[in-house]
């Protein structure tokens, strides 16, 4: 019988705060700011996000174990495809799964909103591949934290509202940021872990292109920007200021261990830390949703 496990693995079932976070707040925030909420449309939009991460997962794990960029110097969690759990085609099968999976929500979203989820769908769909990639992975040009802060930030808070209330909100784009430079946290200690492996296999992220002090400041940028910018909160609810910085509980702690420490295996605490930070957000910034509004 087939075990499931190892297609867990190579999913990343850790990653998804990245996917789950942005649309959560942005259902949170549509009703701050209007009062209403769709669950079905939420729905919809939570699952085309979950499996359009998915997917991206399960090509990031084919793709880097075809480009060497997966080795058994490997220091974060084994990869399916490198470590010959999985096939190259059956992870490849599993990425085409999950969008053809994305793409039926996609469809929904289309009927209810229009050509903008195309706008935005069509995108999204490609880069799942495209991150890692095509001609020009975003990946390995140094794109992947601008990456994330577009799609995992800007655009999945933006839309999500969006889809809830047919119209664009500045409140969105505030957040998106928010939300986005916290989810790029991951990509970056990931990256800055893997930079000796990656700059060996000519994959050129930001830590390769710049350095370890560089990259460790960006971290810290990444973490404590969010707070700075939940100033521009003070407009709307002092709840929305002071509660999420409730984040920062574990985002000091990251900043103080990613600056002391040498790129390693402790890495992967700051990571899995990094993750729940982001989580740590979504619940405080709900809570003062409810508390202010």
């Amino acid at each position: 019988m087939m075990s499931l496990f190892p297609y867990v693995l190579a999913a990343r079932p850790k990653t998804l705060p990245a996917a789950v976070v942005p649309v959560w707040l942005g259902c949170v925030l549509a009703y701050y700011l209007s009062g209403a909420f769709d669950g079905w449309l939420a729905f919809y939009t939570l699952m085309g996000a979950v499996w359009i991460q998915v997917g991206t997962n399960f090509f990031n794990d084919a793709i880097d174990a075809d480009k060497g960029a997966d080795t058994e110097k490997r220091l974060g969690p084994m990869r399916a495809t490198a470590s010959g759990v999985l096939s190259r085609r059956a992870v490849y099968s599993a990425a085409v799964i999950c969008l053809l999976i994305a793409g039926v929500f996609g469809f929904l979203l289309f009927e209810a909103r229009g050509w903008v989820m195309v706008c935005i769908g069509l995108p999204s769909l490609y880069l799942c591949y495209g991150y890692t990639g095509g001609p020009w992975p975003l990946a390995y040009k140094g794109l992947g934290e601008l990456f994330v802060v577009l799609f995992f930030g800007l655009l999945a808070v933006a839309g999500s509202v969006f889809v809830q209330l047919g119209e664009w909100r500045w409140e969105a784009v505030l957040l998106g940021f928010q939300v986005g430079l916290l989810s790029a946290v991951l990509i970056s200690i990931n990256n800055l872990r893997d930079r000796e492996e990656d700059e060996g296999n000519e994959k050129r992220t930001m830590a390769v292109m710049f350095g370890e002090v560089w990259a460790k400041r960006l971290i810290v940028v990444e973490i404590f920007l969010p707070g700075v910018l939940g100033v521009l909160w003070l407009g709307s609810d002092v709840y929305l200021v002071l509660l999420p910085l409730l984040y920062l509980a574990l985002g000091v702690p990251i900043a103080r261990g990613v600056m002391v420490s040498v790129p390693g295996v402790v890495y992967n605490r700051y990571l899995a830390m990094g993750g729940l930070q982001l989580v740590v957000f979504g619940v405080a910034f709900h809570m003062g949703v409810l508390l202010g509004g």
